[in-house]
């Protein structure tokens, strides 16, 4: 009787921690349209600059207004008006930084202000520096995609250091959201760098890094072509298996024909974040001869959850593909444990933990400065995983704990760390909610799990300054 009431009272404060804000915009430039929408875009959907669950709502004072659904961790965003050509700007029409909201335990309110719009503003802005360096080339503005119903996208190549001097063949990797991969002038809130990245990997001496990089634009039907199948809630999504059929038939045979590649899948691989990362993990599984690496940085695999597992178990992954996988403790709820059990998933489906990089980071957000600085490590694991030193796959590596058995229906057992002085247990099910929390000593801890419904869930152990994640199934 203890355990249960302790274990309501620990989810009652689970629940307590996730308060709703409302973000509530007291002024607009008044050269706003009338009868505007202004939405809100940030890392809780995406960054889709005209979501129509989160348009605001005007009152009739001339003010805006969303509330946002209850969750924890640090969100950022910013105002739009339905697209990244009409986002928010300075006074003097120069871009903003990224908004954020710590949730705390109590519902809050937001007062802010749009002072300008990027479309509207006054003068003429100053014309933006590019940033790609001269290793970079666009093949094509309009690279056609039969696959799509002739639909056109903007794809980008970067050509190792040397290549045309050179007669040797090279890895490639296929990036999505290519407007941000090398190009501060076209991303919308900073880019990956990683012309640069590469550049000073190859003239420090890291042969791998010796790599062509394919980046393909993304556009308005992005939720569609990157994800298989449909989501409801933000009706969008079910474009992504004509959107691979795009690469893997169109442009890889153009990219092959034309420039000296290892065609092989043990050379070739695919990555992005956020949905760009769902669609690359997906690549892999549906793509096993063609795609031998993945990198998933902040993978938004919430978006097609069910059916992503699902396909999964029904189609495991190659042995001998890597995964590199990234993302901050606090950008949702979902991210880390999500990320967890694919990880797990994936292990248990035949993947050796050695080709599995799992990495969280407590500082990590849902941004391209984060995923910038990340790259190199991803890079160096799945292209160069000798070079990484001993000591640095340690420190990435979290906290190791055991639970056992798994599967299980009954009684869960925790074996801790050798040397650990304990820690909390909490445990979540696959949409982030808390189902238990309790403290955990040395030794081999017994956890009663009868109560909990058959499915997938996520332990995080919070021990001697350091957290780890393992996920196991309750029958």
């Amino acid at each position: 009787m203890l355990k249960r009431l302790l274990l309501s009272l620990l989810t009652l404060l689970g629940f307590a921690a996730h308060a709703q804000v409302t973000l509530r915009l007291t002024a607009v430039p008044a050269n706003t349209p009338a009868g505007a929408t202004i939405y809100v875009a940030g890392s809780f959907n995406n960054w889709n600059p005209a979501s129509a669950v989160h348009a605001l709502i005007r009152a009739a004072d001339g003010t805006y207004a969303i509330t946002l659904p209850a969750a924890t961790g640090t969100i950022e965003y910013k105002f739009t008006r339905g697209s990244w050509d009409a986002v928010e700007t300075t006074a003097s029409n120069a871009d903003v930084a990224n908004r954020s909201y710590a949730y705390g335990a109590t519902a809050a309110t937001l007062m802010q202000q749009v002072l300008n719009w990027k479309d509207l503003a006054g003068g003429t802005p100053a014309a933006p520096q590019h940033t790609a360096n001269a290793n970079v080339q666009i093949i094509n503005e309009a690279f056609a995609m039969p696959q799509l119903g002739g639909r056109t996208h903007r794809v980008w190549l970067y050509l190792p250091t040397g290549y045309a001097a050179s007669t040797r063949r090279y890895s490639v990797l296929y990036l999505q959201d290519g407007q941000n991969v090398f190009d501060a002038a076209t991303s919308f809130a900073g880019e990956w760098g990683i012309d640069e990245t590469l550049s000073q990997l190859q003239a420090g001496g890291l042969d791998a890094a010796q790599c062509i990089v394919v980046a393909v634009d993304n556009g308005p039907a992005r939720l569609d072509e990157y994800s298989p199948w449909r989501n409801e809630q933000y009706k969008a999504g079910g474009e992504g298996d004509n959107y691979l059929a795009f690469t893997v038939e169109t442009l890889k045979p153009y990219i092959d024909a034309n420039y000296r590649t290892q065609p092989d899948r043990l050379n070739t691989g695919i990555g992005g974040s956020s949905m760009g990362a769902l669609i690359a993990t997906y690549a892999a599984l549906k793509y096993p001869a063609v795609f031998g690496k993945v990198a998933s940085f902040s993978p938004a695999y919430w978006f097609a959850q069910a059916p992503l597992f699902n396909y999964l178990r029904q189609h495991p992954a190659n042995s001998n593909t890597r995964f590199y996988f990234v993302s901050g403790t606090t950008e949702s709820e979902t991210m880390v444990p999500l990320m967890t059990a694919m990880r797990d998933a994936l292990q248990a489906g035949g993947v050796p933990a050695a080709n599995l990089s799992f990495n969280t980071r407590a500082d990590g957000q849902h941004a391209e400065w984060f995923w910038r600085r990340e790259f190199e490590a991803g890079f160096r694991f799945l292209y160069a995983p000798a070079a990484m030193p001993t000591s640095t796959r340690k420190k990435r590596s979290g906290l190791g704990f055991e639970l056992y058995p798994n599967p299980t229906n009954s009684s869960l057992r925790v074996a801790l760390p050798a040397g650990s002085r304990g820690g909390q247990l909490v445990l979540r099910d696959l949409t982030g909610r808390l189902v238990l929390q309790t403290a955990v000593r040395p030794g081999d801890a017994a956890l009663d799990v009868r109560g909990l419904r058959q499915g997938q869930y996520v332990a995080q152990l919070l021990a001697d300054g350091a957290s780890g994640w393992q996920s196991f199934s309750k029958n």
